[in-house]
């Protein structure tokens, strides 16, 4: 059980974003949830291109939501613990970034 689903363990404070992201990486571990992550993401920023390449906005809130469907699902489905987005929305949307860029260049591998 990671400490984002225990509800009597308050959550966890990080005092910068290079604090925060050994800890999101700890609540991505799974590698279905990791995929899912990466999937979300790239559809989310082929959805904001998309929104910018047609001057039609409303894609970037349909980005929006597939980047964060697909996390979750990762998350409830086979991490089976709460998002950290949940807690920590800027940090947990910088950490998404940085992970998706970390699979995509082979830093961070897609085994379980």
């Amino acid at each position: 059980m990671s400490r984002t689903d225990d509800p009597a363990s308050p959550a966890p404070k990080f005092s910068s974003f290079a604090a925060f992201y050994p800890f999101y990486l700890g609540e991505h571990r799974n590698r279905t949830c990791r995929t899912l992550h990466f999937i979300g993401t790239s559809i989310g920023a082929l959805l904001l291109l998309a929104a910018v390449l047609t001057a039609q906005p409303w894609l970037m809130a349909v980005g929006f939501v597939q980047g964060y469907v697909w996390a979750w699902v990762g998350h409830f489905g086979f991490e089976k613990n709460k998002p950290a987005s949940f807690k920590q929305p800027l940090y947990s949307f910088m950490g998404d970034w940085v992970m998706w860029w970390q699979m995509l260049t082979g830093r961070i591998g897609w085994q379980g």
